[in-house]
């Protein structure tokens, strides 16, 4: 028993630490517990799978959010030559000022 700590768990009790005067049989040496790591090795865990989880779940809204954009896409894409009338070619006109104030359509 190199280390005091073991000496004091096997139930030796060293002279130095019984005070002057007093009976070593009345002598109680009492022990804490030794440290429980389950609780924080348990919350590590559940806070790296609560942070999977959430991530997994953002990415299949975002996954989900992006198919139904593209499905829409698709239907407006097929949609808007019959709306518009025929499936002509859809031209957009800008108007931009000219440098003498004069506004032309190109």
């Amino acid at each position: 028993m190199i280390r005091p700590d073991a000496q004091l768990r096997s139930g030796h009790i060293p002279a130095d630490l019984i005070p002057p005067g007093t009976d070593p049989r009345t002598v109680v040496i009492v022990h804490t517990a030794p440290r429980s790591w389950v609780g924080p090795v348990v919350l590590v865990l559940v806070a790296a799978v609560g942070i999977c989880g959430l991530v997994y779940i953002t990415t299949v809204a975002v996954l989900s959010l992006v198919k139904v954009a593209a499905t829409t896409a698709a239907a407006i894409k097929t949609a808007v030559p019959t709306l518009i009338g025929g499936g002509g070619l859809i031209t957009l006109a800008i108007k931009t000022p000219k440098a003498d104030g004069k506004r032309t359509t190109r």
